[in-house]
């Protein structure tokens, strides 16, 4: 079945199930191998994109849920000025080790950003929740996300 939809602001097709995993199609058929697969189960944030601007593990949605919608990956977000903010704010705070997450940890903060809150802790962390990271053990990502929002709530005031 041949199944369109719009990947970082162009209009694509792809043959394909409609029980294709979204993860597959991205890293396989268009070779944006910035959203990664970890786990497989939609715990671990590392295949996180935006589905209609909101954040989603692509591993978990097949391209019956695709159709017609809007995807962004990684790779279509670094090209925007907010990614530039958050690639600086971890590169900072020492915040990337080996960077296998950080696509996902990425993302998700700007999942966090578009909420259009204060940055504290909790929502911080509560926003994070659904990422695994191995090696930085967390904290320099806080402390960037942390320094982002004070950044980008200047910004707004």
């Amino acid at each position: 079945m041949i199944i369109g939809f719009e990947l970082n602001g162009e209009q694509v097709t792809v043959e394909t199930t409609l029980s294709m995993r979204l993860l597959d199609i991205v890293r396989n058929d268009f070779g944006l191998t910035g959203t990664k697969e970890g786990c497989s189960e939609g715990e671990c944030g590392a295949c996180i994109v935006f589905l209609d601007g909101k954040v989603v593990n692509s591993c978990m949605v097949p391209m019956s849920n695709v159709v017609g919608r809007s995807v962004v990956t990684i790779e279509g977000f670094s090209e925007t000025e907010r990614y530039k903010q958050i690639e600086a704010a971890f590169r900072n705070a020492g915040a990337v080790q080996c960077g296998f997450c950080i696509p996902g940890m990425i993302m998700a903060v700007e999942g966090i950003l578009r909420l259009n809150k204060p940055l504290t802790d909790e929502v911080i962390k509560e926003g994070l929740s659904g990422n695994i990271c191995r090696c930085t053990g967390y904290q320099s990502i806080y402390e960037a996300v942390r320094h982002l929002g004070e950044e980008v709530w200047q910004d707004v005031q």
